[in-house]
């Protein structure tokens, strides 16, 4: 546990300071979020947010490889290379898009062509055992196709919900703590030593999250982008995949306390990894169906997330993004912790959880809906660049980067002007759709 906690460190430390030189990367490349007629912030703010936040996860990962306990399981980190890499590969064609501002059909284009070196490296679903110890075997095709379908649904879930500061950032690393909590019961319960690579990604994925939050918590002084956004999604589905089908039925028989785990192994691999990631997968779903039920693309954005759900029914923007993280976490350890702990208990406390989530949820904004100084005077939020259709805002020229520059840096959180009842912070952070 405790070479897991320097990982986590060495990640959180790395990006935040890395954050720093990306913030200045963006502002001299012109990778800033423009003001638009929909969107309420009123000064630029930079993206490049995933460039820090990958420099921490290969930190993480170099020094992992000079740890004892974790130095020593050397072939499992070829398969956290490969995820890495695949990072790296989905992670500049986000950098391309946050400055050029790409077509989606290009960005799905650079995401298939992360998830195929996924598939060339081995980072793919091979089988699946059935409770009766009889083994599913999926072809190479089958495999790819699954492991493509799960990782660029979960790279676009990632880039749907990042609609507010800090709520990718928060929910993915929510996720990754639960998805770490997961495989670490594997090694320390079951002796699985193939999910050292999984809680070695998650490790330094929670980690890369808290450091990045620091600088984008409302009111943010960095968006993340597609170039974070991506890589969270990639990297979080493919630390996943790297364990959920490399165990067997015996292997899961083993919870806390000596207990029997209360989930059986043929549930596990399908579930595990979309229960993590619900509620931006649920999200997801509701804006495709909802855009294509009103005639319009899946991909044009809108102001009918969940996050400007909670907006609209009377949460701040900080309260709305902690909702957010209550849902992610109730969820995502909710599904762990049940799967390794058994008895009333845990499902007394689980019902107390979602109890609890739901009556903050609706009924907060009922009891405590005061003009918070924190409050955004302007409900409403912008939805994600980047979509077919989407007006963007004027380019920013090259005689006038200095400016926007000098305008950035000079003034990176402004107060809400009451004259006009529009908030000048940044209230929501923009990413692009598919």
């Amino acid at each position: 546990m405790r070479e897991y906690l320097v990982v986590f460190l060495v990640a959180a430390i790395v990006t935040y300071l890395l954050t720093v030189v990306a913030r200045e990367i963006a502002i001299r490349t012109g990778a800033v979020a423009k003001v638009r007629d929909r969107d309420v912030h009123a000064q630029p703010i930079p993206y490049l947010g995933g460039l820090a936040m990958l420099g921490g996860l290969w930190a993480a990962y170099f020094v992992a490889r000079q740890l004892p306990f974790l130095g020593s399981q050397n072939p499992f980190f070829e398969d956290a290379l490969s995820v890495l890499v695949a990072g790296s590969l989905i992670c500049a064609v986000g950098v391309v898009d946050d400055i050029f501002d790409l077509d989606a059909l290009t960005k799905f284009g650079g995401q298939v062509l992360a998830v195929g070196f996924l598939v060339y490296s081995g980072i793919q679903f091979r089988y699946f055992y059935q409770a009766e110890g009889q083994v599913l075997t999926l072809d190479t095709a089958q495999g790819a196709l699954l492991t493509a379908l799960i990782v660029v649904t979960t790279v676009n879930a990632v880039n749907f919900i990042d609609g507010l500061d800090g709520l990718a950032a928060g929910v993915i690393g929510i996720s990754a703590s639960a998805l770490f909590l997961f495989c670490y019961s594997l090694t320390y319960l079951n002796d699985v030593t193939r999910a050292v690579t999984g809680a070695l990604l998650a490790a330094a994925l929670a980690g890369a999250c808290v450091g990045f939050l620091v600088h984008n918590f409302h009111p943010a002084r960095l968006f993340m982008g597609d170039s974070g956004s991506m890589l969270l999604g990639l990297v979080l589905s493919a630390s996943a995949i790297t364990v959920t089908t490399q165990f067997a039925p015996g292997d899961l028989t083993q919870g806390a306390d000596g207990a029997r785990s209360s989930l059986l192994p043929v549930l596990l691999p399908v579930a595990l990894p979309i229960t993590i990631l619900i509620v931006p997968l649920g999200d997801l779903v509701l804006a495709v169906v909802r855009r294509t039920r009103a005639g319009r693309s899946p991909f044009a954005p809108d102001k009918q997330h969940l996050h400007h759900r909670l907006l609209e029914i009377g949460h701040s923007h900080r309260r709305a993004v902690i909702i957010m993280w209550l849902w992610a976490g109730m969820i995502a350890f909710g599904v762990v912790v049940a799967s390794v702990f058994t008895g009333p208990v845990v499902w007394s406390v689980l019902g107390a959880a979602v109890a609890l989530t739901v009556a903050l949820t609706f009924a907060l904004p009922l009891v405590h809906n005061p003009a918070d100084p924190q409050a955004d005077p302007d409900p409403a939020v912008q939805g994600e660049p980047g979509g077919p259709g989407d007006p963007t805002g004027p380019a920013v020229s090259p005689g006038a980067l200095a400016d926007l520059a000098d305008a950035v840096r000079a003034t990176p959180v402004a107060s809400a002007s009451p004259e006009n009842g529009v908030a000048s912070t940044p209230d929501s952070e923009p990413s692009g759709t598919l």
